[in-house]
């Protein structure tokens, strides 16, 4: 697997955006890295840039992005509601793919090391690429900000990782490390008061506020026996949050980060903040996503809400994601644009989907001319979905049916299987073709002398081998995708039997499809008792299949 590292710098500049573009042109112009998000703020006077890569390619293009920030950028004059304390305030690499966090530690302080060294600025490391842990938190690193850092940066205790143990008046210090993915939201309130949003943030984050004696702002802070303060810890984990006003659109925020998605996702981090600012007669109006978001966090936050209506969450991706962004009011300051914010997106490459990213017309068409691909491979697939499809459209009507209200829950859990096997087998219409393409790449190597024939040979096996193992995915993938449909003939919508019975019609043309493509891949295999086993297993399944799709039609026919 190739190794991927996210890297997400923040620069203290959010409102020239020439100055902005240099930056990150110099990100765009590093082989091996892709720009994914440039996210500026106006009145945080801030920029959050994203960007993914190899490794070695990643440390180039944020080396030369610190490097531009600290020749445009000047600290001196800046100004801004985010707190900072340099032109580069904070670069963290995020472990992506292929790659440990202890490696992109190591990357990090690779990172830091040539910043501190050619660049002669400040470094300090931070959470895993940090080893004194009294030192690994950013918000206690950044404390005193640009100003206050002039003092501190002369204390023993604050000498830098790297670098000089001086802070530049124009560029000021920088942080770099390795972290978890983390996601920077804000909550938007009906309100302007900082104080009141900051009592909210201090409700909600992990790490609360410092108790004190009656009220809670004025009163004389609690101590315990060694006269440290008492801390009255937040409602949620793995979230750190401050209050502030927003000029740029004339409310106050929470603005959050959710350091651990898993522990405390975005859609709960919102409905906590709601929670609390209603206890102090507040009301959230809306929030914002700054960067990037993984796409199971919308997901996750599409169900959520759809469970908390009673409502089937086994609709698909495109749906749940706008109930998603309904649901948190993540348009309520500008566009959210799911294919420029959720990461997967990003990162997807549409030259291997090329086929169900054609229209219905689009996908005859290219079928009916005299290319071989797509084939019936491809067909077999698509038809497969088609079946899985209607199926799952019985469990959607039937979860919403009036009078079957105590059944959401039921069909809603059949419509959500439904929707695995047609995402599944939706890759695998253009898999079909993508693996008839490599059978053509191989035959089309050099076979000039002995050794190009043996490579040429063993790249047509392997290619062969392949083709004949998606088919057969696709022949297991439609016959489970039965027992969704059979379930919805037998207790779905009655309105809908026959829907159900279409449904099974293509099943079982998908998987007897499906094998004809597997028993003429195999027959051109060396490997003869691999292709055996293949159509060994090819003949239980068809066998199978067929049974089902009498026993489905028999119930559909006993109920029209």
């Amino acid at each position: 697997m190739t190794q991927l590292i996210e890297c997400v710098p923040n620069f203290s500049e959010g409102n020239d955006m020439n100055i902005i573009k240099q930056i990150t042109n110099e990100i765009e112009a590093v082989e091996g890295v892709k720009l994914l998000n440039v996210d500026p703020g106006k009145a945080t006077n801030r920029t959050v840039v994203t960007f993914v890569g190899t490794p070695e390619a990643v440390i180039e293009a944020a080396f030369s992005a610190i490097k531009k920030a600290s020749e445009l950028i000047d600290m001196s004059k800046h100004k801004g509601e985010h707190p900072r304390m340099g032109a580069t305030d904070v670069c963290p690499l995020i472990p992506i793919a292929g790659i440990t966090m202890e490696e992109t530690a190591e990357f990090a302080k690779k990172l830091a090391e040539k910043v501190g060294k050619e660049l002669n600025i400040a470094v300090y490391l931070y959470e895993d690429a940090q080893q004194n842990k009294k030192r690994s938190n950013l918000s206690v690193i950044r404390g005193g900000e640009y100003e206050g850092f002039f003092k501190k940066i002369k204390l023993p205790e604050w000498k830098p990782d790297f670098g000089p143990a001086e802070h530049s008046v124009k560029s000021g210090s920088t942080v770099i490390g390795a972290r978890d993915f983390l996601v920077a939201y804000n909550v938007n309130l009906n309100s302007t008061s900082t104080r009141r949003a900051n009592s909210i943030a201090f409700d909600v984050r992990e790490a609360g506020r410092v108790k004190r004696e009656g009220d809670q702002v004025t009163g004389k802070i609690v101590t315990d026996e060694k006269g440290n303060p008492v801390n009255i810890p937040g409602s949620l984990k793995s979230v750190k949050a401050i209050g502030w006003f927003i000029e740029e659109y004339g409310i106050a925020q929470i603005s959050m980060n959710l350091t651990n998605i898993n522990i405390t996702p975005v859609h709960i981090a919102f409905d906590e903040v709601c929670k609390k600012a209603a206890e102090r007669g507040i009301r959230v109006t809306g929030s914002e996503l700054v960067g990037l978001i993984p796409l199971k966090a919308m997901l996750d936050a599409g169900k959520y809400f759809l469970e908390k209506q009673n409502r089937s969450t086994g609709i698909s991706e495109k749906d749940l994601i706008k109930i998603a962004v309904k649901s948190l009011g993540l348009e309520e300051l500008s566009p959210f644009k799911p294919e420029e914010r959720i990461i997967e997106y990003l990162l997807k490459d549409d030259s291997k989907s090329r086929l169900i990213k054609m229209n219905l017309t689009e996908f005859a068409d290219e079928t009916a001319s005299e290319s071989p691909a797509p084939g019936g491979g491809s067909i077999a697939a698509y038809i497969g979905v088609l079946g899985i499809s209607l199926g799952t459209m019985v469990a959607n009507l039937s979860s919403h049916k009036p009078g079957w209200d105590n059944r959401w829950k039921e069909f809603s859990d059949w419509a959500e299987k439904g929707q695995y096997f047609k995402n599944e087998l939706l890759k695998l219409v253009d898999e079909d073709t993508n693996a008839f393409n490599k059978i053509m790449n191989a035959f089309g190597l050099p076979k000039a002398t002995e050794e190009e024939k043996k490579n040429r040979t063993a790249a047509i096996q392997d290619a062969t081998k392949y083709a004949s193992e998606v088919p057969f995915k696709v022949m297991q993938l439609c016959f489970e995708s039965m027992t969704v449909i059979k379930a919805m003939a037998e207790t779905g919508n009655p309105n809908s039997v026959t829907d159900a019975g279409v449904g099974a019609l293509c099943a079982r043309s998908a998987v007897m499809g499906a094998f004809l493509n597997v028993k003429i891949n195999a027959a051109g295999l060396l490997d003869k008792a691999f292709a055996e086993q293949l159509i060994a297993k090819g003949n239980v399944i068809e066998h199978s299949t067929q049974l089902l799709e009498n026993e489905i039609l028999s119930i559909v026919k006993g109920k029209i």
